[in-house]
C-alpha cells in the first residue's frame, strides 16, 4: 500500500514515535511525506521514504495530486488543532480529496493506531482489489 505522512511542527515528534513504533509494518508499504517529516522519520527509523516539497512549499498539494489519482491508500496527517494555520485551506483540501476518493485518513494518533493495525490484519485490503460492492 502506498501511505503518505504529513505532520505539523508541533506533531512532528509524535510522528516520529508512531513511526518507530510502528517500523515493522510501515517497512513492508511504500512511504512518501513532505520534506522534513520524510527527512525527520526516515533519519529516526531507517525507512525509505519519497519526500515531496515540504509543505510550505506545495508538499500537501503534491501529496492531494497523488490522492486525486488514487495513488495514495493511507493518508497520516498529524494536525496541530491549537494553532491556527495559513495552510488551513489546503488541509481542507487534503481532507476533502480523501473523502471523494474514499482514503482512509487519521489526523491523530488515536486514529493512526487503529488504522495502521487494520492495515496490520489486512483489513484494508479492498484499497488494493478496488472498492467493495454493496
Amino acid at each position: 500500500m502506498n501511505i503518505a505522512l504529513i505532520a505539523h511542527d508541533a506533531k512532528k515528534e509524535l510522528m516520529i514515535q508512531f513511526c518507530i513504533a510502528y517500523c515493522g509494518i510501515l517497512s513492508r508499504h511504500n512511504i512518501c511525506a513532505t520534506d522534513t517529516t520524510g527527512k525527520q522519520v526516515s533519519e529516526a527509523t531507517g525507512l525509505q521514504i519519497k519526500r515531496y516539497l515540504s509543505g510550505a512549499q506545495g508538499g500537501g498539494q503534491q501529496i492531494g495530486s497523488l490522492i486525486s489519482c488514487d495513488e495514495i491508500d493511507i493518508l497520516l496527517f498529524f494536525r496541530d488543532p491549537i494553532s491556527r494555520k495559513e495552510s488551513e485551506p489546503t488541509e481542507q483540501n487534503l481532507l476533502r480529496l480523501c473523502d471523494v476518493h474514499n482514503i482512509p485518513v487519521a489526523t491523530n494518533i488515536a486514529t493512526a493506531e487503529a488504522l495502521i493495525m487494520a492495515l496490520e490484519r489486512g483489513d484494508l485490503d479492498w484499497r488494493i482489489m478496488g472498492e467493495l460492492e454493496v
